[in-house]
Order: C-alpha cells, then sequence, then structure tokens
C-alpha cells in the first residue's frame, strides 16, 4: 500500500513536467533541445547501466537485451517510415508532422512511466527501504516525463487538449504500475529484456525524433544555446543517477 501512495506523487509530479510544457509552447524548441539531452542521458546513464546490472545479477552477458535494444530502435523506425507516417527524401524537417508520430512516442512513454510503477512495487517486495529509495527517483524523474509527453505530442502539431489527455495518461500509469505488481511479479530476466528494448526506442525518438526538430531553428547563438541546452538535459541526468541512493 505504501508503494501504490507513493506512485500518486509521480501523479503530480509528471502533470507539473507537462504544464511546464505546455507554457512554454512558444519556446518549444528550447524544450525540446533539453528533453533531448534528458532523453539520452535517461538511455546511458539509467537503463543500459541497469541492463548490465541485471546481467551482472543474474549471470548474463546482456547479448539479449541489447539485441532487444536494435529491435526497439528499428520499430520505430519502420513505424515511422512504412505505416503512412513519413515519407523518405522529406526535405523540410520542420513542416512534415504526423500526429500519429507523437502518439506512438507518448504512448512509448507511457509503458515506461507504467513500468516505473512497477519498479517502485517490485522494489517495495525487496524491502521499504529500497521501495522508498525508488519511489524517489522515480517521483523525480517524473518531472522530465511531463515535459517529454507534452513536447513530443506538440511537436507533431497534436492539439493542447490531446496532448492533456495523453500527459494524464502518463500521469496515471506508474500508480497502475504499481497496483499492478499486488497480482504478479516479473523476473530479473524479463525485464532486462523490456529495458533493452525500451531503450532503443527511446534512442530512435532522441536522436531522429525530438534532436533534429530541437535543433532547426537558427543557427549562430541561438545554435549554441540549443545544443547548450541539451548538454544540460543529459548532464542533469547522469547527476541525479550519481547522487541517487
Amino acid at each position: 500500500m505504501t508503494a501504490i501512495l507513493l506512485s500518486i506523487a509521480t501523479f503530480f509530479s509528471t502533470l507539473a513536467g507537462g504544464a511546464f510544457a505546455l507554457r512554454q509552447r512558444n519556446r518549444l524548441h528550447y524544450v525540446l533541445s533539453f528533453t533531448a539531452g534528458v532523453l539520452l542521458g535517461v538511455v546511458s546513464f539509467d537503463i543500459v547501466p541497469e541492463i548490465f546490472t541485471i546481467a551482472h545479477r543474474i549471470g548474463d552477458d546482456a547479448t539479449n537485451a541489447m539485441a532487444t535494444l536494435v529491435i526497439g530502435f528499428l520499430v520505430i523506425h519502420i513505424v515511422e517510415k512504412f505505416i503512412l507516417l513519413h515519407h523518405g527524401q522529406e526535405d523540410a524537417y520542420a513542416v512534415h508532422h504526423h500526429p500519429q508520430i507523437g502518439l506512438t512516442s507518448a504512448l512509448a512513454l507511457v509503458g515506461h512511466s507504467f513500468m516505473d510503477g512497477v519498479g517502485i512495487g517490485l522494489a517495495f517486495q525487496a524491502s521499504p527501504a529500497i521501495g522508498v529509495a525508488v519511489a524517489a527517483a522515480v517521483i523525480s524523474h517524473d518531472f522530465s516525463d511531463g515535459i517529454n509527453t507534452v513536447s513530443l505530442m506538440l511537436i507533431h502539431r497534436n492539439s493542447s487538449r490531446r496532448s492533456v489527455a495523453m500527459l494524464l495518461l502518463d500521469a496515471a500509469a506508474p500508480v497502475l504500475g504499481a497496483f499492478s505488481t499486488l497480482f504478479f511479479a516479473v523476473s530479473p530476466y524479463v525485464l532486462m529484456l523490456y529495458l533493452g528494448f525500451f531503450a532503443g526506442f527511446l534512442l530512435y525518438i532522441a536522436a531522429a525524433d525530438v534532436l533534429p526538430e530541437a535543433h532547426s531553428r537558427g543557427g549562430g547563438t541561438l545554435a549554441v544555446r540549443l545544443i547548450g541546452l541539451t548538454c544540460v538535459g543529459a548532464a542533469l541526468v547522469f547527476a541525479a543517477v550519481r547522487l541517487a541512493p
């Protein structure tokens, strides 16, 4: 029950991040630049190291998880290129937005948020101390999740109403994930494979979708500021991971 109560805090953390992104939509390229750094940081400093930690714990070499990372990367690429979402050889990146891509990407983040809740619940199954530590990390991380969800919706010209609906779904996902752990347990090996798949999915979103759009606005000093925000986003995730209990 403690896991569920703490997961409710993630609901408000996600909403706060999404509200921030909505208020700053006229300067969305700044938000997207920061978001790209956060996404890259989460993959590099959080998810992939966790994959190798789990692999070491269960005596696996993580090759299968890296295979699912590639699969996740290719799945979103195929979705974009062959299911009437993107068309090849489009020259003007900033003008060929498709709401379905934003919806697909945001749903991937919702799935990740659900697993954040699962992580809280499973951590409490291990011990209350570990559960509290994991919950604190997820609560702080979900502010960025709210920003990312709204940004991915707005970048592809989804309406504010639709973006808010997806934000609410993303905010509710950790609570549902924590609640679900009252009824099942996930093996470390399956969790490792899931993390690999999601890392590939997230890497594609960051590198091939968010980052090009974020840095497509202008050059000179503006470009330096935008790249700087990307670096700041990645650095903040690095610091959060290193300082986490």
